[in-house]
């Protein structure tokens, strides 16, 4: 397996819609398991194609804390076809914009319908952590971020914050 780069905002790819996968195949196969490598190494609980530069609907998930076994979603073409009509509120980080959390609404209990990587159709139901990790990796899919919930506000000092970090880390690599 290989560690994927992990794309991070302002990166294009990120604001695209990811294609239909056609044919699950052994690429594909390979692809998601080096998804889910990436996501371990990055310490992340969900990653999109978009994320690692493929414009595939592909997305992988392991809400499982560390002293849980693994629950572990691979999930080819995968699409919400229910969703609770109650809304909750949870703060939210995403590998593509690094060390930055915001609180987002959203439903609180999902039904995704996807492909496994035998291409198998799978159903599941998911309530908490698990239903916004569907939730915010399916908009990665269609090229939305979690920040474009917030305010312009909110969303610019986010933004904001996160280019100061960026060019103070920069000069202290220089520095080094």
């Amino acid at each position: 397996m290989t560690k994927l780069k992990v794309f991070e905002v302002p990166e294009p790819v990120l604001r695209q819609k990811a294609e239909i996968v056609e044919k699950i195949d052994d690429e594909i196969v390979r692809i998601l398991d080096d998804m889910l490598e990436t996501m371990y190494a990055t310490n992340g609980v969900g990653l999109a194609g978009n994320q690692v530069g493929l414009l595939k609907r592909l997305v992988v998930i392991d809400c499982a804390g560390q002293d849980e076994e693994p629950d572990i979603l691979q999930m080819v073409n995968p699409e919400i076809i229910e969703r609770s009509e109650e809304k909750g509120c949870r703060n939210e980080g995403c590998l593509s914009v690094p060390r930055e959390y915001a609180d987002v609404e959203r439903h609180k209990e999902v039904t995704v319908r996807y492909l496994d990587k035998k291409g198998k159709t799978q159903t599941r139901k998911a309530s908490g952590l698990l239903a916004v990790a569907i939730q915010h990796e399916l908009d990665h899919l269609e090229g939305i971020l979690f920040i474009d919930y917030l305010s312009s506000l909110k969303r610019n000092k986010l933004l904001k914050h996160l280019e100061k970090r960026r060019k103070k880390e920069a000069k202290e690599q220089e520095a080094e």
